[in-house]
């Protein structure tokens, strides 16, 4: 597929990788072993954006919420953000980890990582929520409103250096954001695929922006 079969293209890609553990049951694994087979999916995605010129991605990892599932999955998940950031850092990228750092449930391998830090040229924004939680997110400004509070909340949250979301992608079939960055989605149009993540295929991405084509970006307006 060529890049000029498209009129637009969004400038920020979200992703909600959802139906990693409805993959593992349908597929003879247990639960927790979905995470695993959702890295190399995310990869294939992202060398589809860089082709594309796609400016800025960002990938739901784990939240908050997600930590209070059996401690087995907990594992799972966390070992997987940290294997597909360590596969990344042989990539072009430009990568920040937003979620609490200050958890003991936050990946300290990727501690690093929660300032942005560049591989290879770079070329494109990438962001991954880890450990994420919206109102973790907002609750930041409470902190940080009188060291930078200029008359814009969207400075003071924790995910401040994310920008505002054109295009959600969510696998799975569900029809919610769960608490995908509130501020960044506050104009994004949402595209859901009822296809588990797992079982990514380019067709499904490349469905999604032939849709984003037919959309009225008003901002409001």
């Amino acid at each position: 597929m060529n890049e000029k079969r498209f009129k637009r293209l969004p400038r920020h890609i979200g992703i909600i990788p959802d139906g990693n553990r409805r993959w593992a049951v349908k597929n003879g694994y247990e639960k927790q072993d979905g995470y695993r087979f959702g890295i190399q999916p995310g990869f294939e995605l992202y060398k589809l954006c860089l082709d594309l010129g796609i400016q800025e991605m960002t990938f739901y990892g784990f939240t908050i919420d997600n930590t209070k599932r059996p401690s087995i999955q907990t594992r799972a998940f966390q070992k997987a953000c940290v294997d597909a950031v360590q596969t990344l850092a042989n990539q072009d990228a430009d990568l920040l980890i937003v979620g609490n750092t200050d958890s003991p449930l936050f990946p300290p391998e990727l501690i690093p990582y929660s300032e942005r830090v560049k591989f290879g040229r770079g070329r494109m924004k990438l962001n991954f929520l880890v450990n994420y939680g919206w109102n973790w997110d907002l609750n930041c400004s409470l902190k940080n409103s009188e060291a930078k509070f200029n008359g814009n909340l969207t400075n003071t949250i924790a995910s401040a250096d994310i920008s505002r979301i054109d295009l959600i992608i969510r696998w799975g079939g569900r029809r919610r954001l769960s608490g995908f960055l509130p501020i960044q989605s506050i104009y994004a149009d949402i595209y859901v695929l009822d296809e588990l993540w797992p079982d990514f295929t380019p067709e499904q991405f490349y469905r999604a922006l032939e849709w984003y084509q037919e959309q009225d970006v008003t901002l409001g307006g």
